[in-house]
């Protein structure tokens, strides 16, 4: 029965009791006597009674949709509104979801051709940087060594200096050219280009100790930028904000996928200010290939899991299956877990095109915050 008919029943029902009590030998006398006020007064609570029991069912499926889009959140995909209640109700939620979506697939596609613009971005500037200012820098190197050689003795030594300024400047060039186009990621694979990740990261204090295991399932192109990705902005945020001296970097198979964790013992997050720039956009690159993202912290679960569509779904995998797949966290340990969940079978939301193949730019994030 609608919302509708169940007031107007309700209401229908009251006023036909009080017209049959009206009209037949009931009668209230002048004054009123107090067996004549108990009985109306019961009749009244009933009525009444009756009347917040109907709204309270009929409206409570109102109230969980209200929470629902509360808690709504595009990089937490897969959460729905139960559909319940009459049929009004029912339909309104249906339509809710139904609009969740649509807005899902087209933050998903929107995200990804975004990625894809930036992807072809950086592949143009990595080549710039190498091939224009790169040369440039060796040009003035070479020209600053024929100076040196000809110089007098009192001028070799500043000239010694400039010389070792500029080469740092050009082995600058060429690490931030290598962060904006991995082509190791496209020579030799995800496992080498992790391991050198790993490399890269370990200095200045932070040991990174990569854990890479071999037999891992065929992964599409687009699935292993990504997990490059994540693991690269994973370990620019533990290098830049969480004052940790160690950090692990593992990729294992799991449960007809791969899972890629990034740990630290840091500080942790500050649940407080919200989740960064950094975390967001690995959200968004999970999104993408339909993987799974957790984000822990050494006081609790920071941030809920990002279920994507397809496969990798909780009607497929399962959570018993992810956490299988997992290692227990320990809640009394400092530090920043990061863990991404990527099914070998789930075909990916929205593939990043737009750069060549062989060349195939990644998207780092640009460390800008947690």
């Amino acid at each position: 029965m609608s919302l509708f008919w169940r007031i107007f029943a309700l209401n229908a029902l009251g006023l036909v009791v009080a017209a049959a009590l009206l009209l037949g030998p009931v009668t209230v006398s002048t004054p009123v006597l107090p067996g004549e006020a108990f009985v109306v007064l019961v009749g009244l609570a009933v009525l009444l009674a009756v009347n917040v029991v109907v709204l309270r069912v009929g409206l409570a499926p109102l109230g969980r949709l209200g929470r629902a889009m509360a808690a709504a959140d595009l990089l937490r995909p897969g959460a729905r509104a139960v559909v319940s209640g009459p049929v009004e109700t029912a339909g309104l939620i249906t339509t809710y979801n139904a609009m969740l979506d649509r807005l899902e697939a087209e933050r998903a596609a929107s995200a990804g051709r975004a990625l894809s613009a930036q992807e072809r971005e950086r592949h143009r500037i990595a080549r710039e940087l190498h091939d224009e200012v790169g040369q440039t820098l060796t040009a003035v190197l070479l020209q600053l060594k024929r100076v040196a050689d000809r110089a007098p003795a009192e001028l070799r030594e500043e000239l010694g200096q400039a010389q070792e300024a500029t080469r740092a400047g050009l082995d600058e060039i060429r690490r931030i050219a290598r962060r904006l186009r991995p082509g190791v990621l496209d020579e030799l694979g995800l496992i080498s280009a992790l391991r050198s990740l790993a490399a890269e990261f370990t200095d200045h204090g932070l040991t990174v100790r990569p854990e890479l295991r071999s037999g891992l399932p065929p992964l599409p192109q687009e699935t292993e930028l990504v997990l490059y990705r994540v693991a690269q902005e994973a370990l620019t945020n533990t290098a830049r904000h969480s004052g940790a001296d160690h950090a692990e970097l593992r990729l294992r198979p799991a449960a007809d996928g791969v899972e890629l964790l990034v740990r630290d013992n840091g500080r942790g997050l500050d649940g407080t200010t919200g989740e960064g720039a950094g975390i967001r956009g690995m959200r968004e690159r999970a999104l993408l290939i339909g993987a799974r993202l957790v984000v822990t912290s050494g006081v609790g679960q920071v941030s809920g899991t990002v279920v994507g569509r397809g496969r990798g779904s909780a009607a497929g995998v399962g959570e018993a299956a992810w956490r299988g797949a997992a290692d227990r966290f320990d809640p009394g340990r400092a530090g920043t877990e990061i863990r991404l969940w990527v099914s070998s079978l789930m075909p990916s939301a929205e593939p990043v095109t737009g750069v060549p193949d062989g060349e195939r730019a990644g998207a780092a994030g640009s460390g800008a915050g947690r």
